[in-house]
């Protein structure tokens, strides 16, 4: 509860408010813990938040976060800079709750890659076949250039460019939304957003993703031989965000969108 970490965006206004909270949190005796803190303050945009809990993937068993937005307000954070006395104030007071939030998991056969947003199977140097396995059934093959499965606060980001559709907070769903599919009389899928269960198992089988990569929010990695990818939603890790504000989900959207 006393060790603290700041991740901020690297501007002139973020950098500032870092200062000061460094600086104010010194002095009510909480303790810098750069590794493995308790807390972790953001102070940045809603991809500085989706940076910091990739800093800290490996520890989010004991790891809160409470972000402070530097531009306008967005999906993770409640405060905008002008509001960061309330914002320090609220966390040195203890007016905060803690909420959950999932994250997805994509392994393959090298490795195990997590996107709070969503993770993606893209290939724009040429088209990508994959069949699309569901609790371990082939629902469907798909031709194109990728898959984009996304969380709940995913849903307006990648997702909702690619043609998805918002789902509303607090809704235990995914989302799997074709990117650039293929459709004519000999090759068609499902072309439209699908919304599942958050306890479905995906699976993307190829016989070569020569030339794609996995996107797991900002993050890509090379696929090249790889043949299969299994994306669930992770039953050991989660996002613990703090909250000092009850905003109206639909204000948010309206303000955003």
């Amino acid at each position: 509860m006393f060790t603290y970490a700041v991740v901020a965006r690297p501007d002139e206004v973020s950098n500032a408010l870092k200062q000061q909270t460094d600086d104010i949190l010194t002095q009510h005796g909480y303790t810098l813990d750069e590794t493995a803190p308790d807390t972790v303050l953001v102070i940045g945009g809603d991809g500085t938040f989706i940076y910091a809990v990739h800093k800290y993937i490996d520890v989010l068993d004991r790891v809160r976060f409470f972000g402070i937005h530097t531009g306008t307000l967005g999906f993770y954070t409640d405060y905008r800079d002008t509001d960061f006395e309330e914002f320090i104030q609220t966390f040195l007071n203890g007016g905060v709750s803690e909420y959950s939030y999932p994250i997805l998991e994509a392994k393959t056969e090298r490795g195990t890659y997590y996107g709070i947003n969503e993770i993606r199977v893209e290939n724009a140097s040429r088209t990508q076949d994959m069949d699309v396995y569901l609790n371990g059934r082939l629902f469907e093959t798909f031709r194109g250039t990728g898959l984009c499965v996304s969380t709940q606060l995913g849903s307006t980001a990648y997702n909702r460019s690619a043609g998805g559709a918002v789902i509303q907070e607090g809704l235990s769903l995914i989302e799997l939304t074709e990117i650039a599919g293929i459709h004519h009389s000999k090759y068609r899928s499902l072309n439209s957003p699908f919304i599942l269960d958050d306890k479905t198992e995906i699976s993307f089988s190829s016989a070569s993703l020569k030339g794609a990569l996995l996107g797991a929010d900002s993050e890509v990695f090379s696929l090249d031989d790889v043949t299969k990818i299994d994306v669930s939603v992770s039953k050991e890790k989660q996002v613990k965000m703090l909250k000092g504000r009850n905003v109206y989900y639909f204000d948010r959207l309206h303000s955003l969108f």
